[in-house]
């Protein structure tokens, strides 16, 4: 699903008004009865009081429209106007007078001096105050309103995106911006639901379709891209009948220092679990016997030395390279990671310590081969592009990075986000559990294993960001946040590949029967 700019939004709403030869005032009713009818499936007629606090432009002139039809459909409703400029939007004042022409009890107009509507905590919230649009902080007496919202415990509903959040800068207090249970979107969720810092203001939200033109959403390049099953489904290579393990490529996994085995092993376990034809690790001498004993199906190669990589020398043909994991942080290895560099021309995934070296001496980095996958957690990737001062910066200097050295960058979090050039993939599976020691290790052999297997390296990003967060939302069911392992990440990794080819009624059936059980 492509995340739509302001600019691209409005540029949607007017080519939509034009080619449909409709008026933006339908349009927006259009807009406002999608609200209406999600609200009423759900509410089914429940005579719960519901305030609609409605802005002076467009977001408000959506509000009004479903405050219209809440009223006329016998809800509970209360509709108020936050007069706070004295400049109207063309298509608010229409469904201004039509508000008024519909009902008795006109909307309420609330100014700076005005006493805030009573609400209780069983109310419900509609914000309808500021839309995209917004461009500075709200005044005062707005946050006072916000702080009101807030204060009632009622849920809370936004109307395409929470008031006072903006599409496209960071957010400069918490109470500029509503705190909603619930947000909107029309046709296209906002980047900023995606963000550490501004993703907070709305728990959850849902893209409603307004009927934006067809050939616009299709043909318009958007910088940010939403990554599901849908997205990742073309890029699956199915197995031939007629192959071997040669045919699945063979990947290597440098890594592993005294203590630190276990990185090894988990990511050489996702690799051979993502479908690697053959997986070979190197190790220093104390990974030997623990590796061989726990992993049969992986090959080993060790350095002399017995707790750290001092040299980097083999005599296999790896199609791909993953270094980093449990790699340490000695001079001795440093200088094998740097003389390793200077002589490698094999696509290469690059995680842990491996960025903490290039962090150390970033000329390191024009070293790297071409179309390369960084795998950085935020003080990995603090370390590489220096400190940010928000979420919009930390993206900005993220494509620097990846345009300079023609790299792609995984940024990873609770929505990891794959960076290549200008260009941002924002992944929709995964969940809390997997905050857990080594589901970095385990992402790394994934992505490894998968260009190993020939899927181009930013395929093989996207597809491994998701397979990894889709094996890990699979074991949840079975074992909660708290006891969610890497290796049960490992383990989810046949039912992510399975449910690739589920339908959406199948996996509804699926999960149904487990709560039954």
């Amino acid at each position: 699903m492509k995340i739509l700019s302001k600019e691209q939004i409005y540029e949607g709403d007017a080519l939509t008004v034009k080619r449909q030869n409709i008026s933006s005032t339908e349009l927006m009713e259009r807009a406002g009865t999608q609200i209406f009818n999600w609200m009423h499936l759900r509410m089914q007629g429940a005579q719960v009081p519901i305030h609609v606090f409605c802005g002076i432009g467009n977001n408000g002139g959506d509000g009004l429209v479903l405050a219209r039809h809440l009223h006329t459909h016998g809800y509970n409703v209360f509709t108020y106007i936050v007069n706070y400029s004295d400049k109207r939007s063309d298509d608010f004042l229409e469904n201004y007078e039509r508000i008024k022409s519909s009902s008795k009890n006109w909307p309420d107009v609330l100014s700076e001096n005005s006493e805030f509507p009573k609400i209780g905590p069983d109310d419900i919230i509609v914000d309808a105050i500021f839309g995209i649009g917004l461009n500075r902080p709200p005044a005062k007496w707005i946050k006072d309103l916000f702080t009101h919202f807030k204060s009632s415990k009622a849920f809370t509903l936004s109307i395409d995106i929470p008031s006072g959040l903006y599409t496209d800068a960071p957010v400069v207090s918490e109470e500029d911006v509503i705190q909603a249970q619930y947000t909107l979107s029309f046709q296209s969720p906002k980047l900023v639901f995606f963000l550490p810092e501004t993703a907070q203001f709305t728990q959850q939200w849902e893209v409603l379709d307004i009927g934006i033109d067809r050939d616009y959403l299709k043909s318009v390049k958007t910088d940010a891209v939403l990554i599901g099953k849908h997205e990742v489904l073309p890029f699956y290579k199915p197995r031939l009948k007629y192959s071997h393990k040669g045919t699945y490529g063979h990947a290597l996994i440098i890594g592993g220092s005294y203590g630190k085995i276990g990185a090894v092993q988990l990511c050489s376990h996702s690799a051979l679990s993502t479908g690697a034809g053959a997986v070979t690790a190197f190790v220093p001498k104390c990974g030997y016997n623990s590796l061989q004993t726990a992993l049969p199906e992986l090959m080993l190669i060790t350095d002399d030395h017995h707790e750290e990589i001092t040299a980097i020398k083999y005599n296999i043909k790896p199609n791909v390279i993953g270094i980093g994991p449990g790699l340490g942080q000695s001079d001795k290895t440093f200088k094998a990671f740097e003389e390793f560099l200077k002589s490698n021309q094999t696509p290469l995934v690059l995680d842990a310590d491996a960025l903490n070296f290039l962090s150390k001496s970033t000329s390191l980095l024009d070293l790297i081969p071409e179309r390369s996958v960084l795998t950085p957690h935020p003080g990995e990737l603090k370390r590489l592009i220096g400190s940010w001062t928000d979420d919009f910066d930390k993206l900005e200097k993220t494509k620097q990075l990846s345009k300079k050295h023609n790299l792609i960058i995984i940024i990873k979090g609770a929505h990891t986000i794959t960076v290549d050039q200008d260009l941002m993939y924002i992944n929709t599976t995964g969940n809390p559990g997997m905050a857990t020691a080594g589901s970095g290790d385990v992402l790394t052999g994934i992505i490894t294993g998968l260009i190993a297997q020939d899927y181009k390296p930013l395929e093989a990003s996207l597809f491994g960001v998701y397979l990894h967060g889709k094996a890990g939302d699979l074991v949840l069911e079975e074992l909660g946040y708290q006891s969610l392992l890497a290796r049960h990440i490992i383990k989810g990794l046949p039912k992510a590949y399975l449910n690739l080819f589920e339908q959406p009624d199948q996996e509804q059936q699926a999960n149904d029967t487990k709560e039954e059980s």
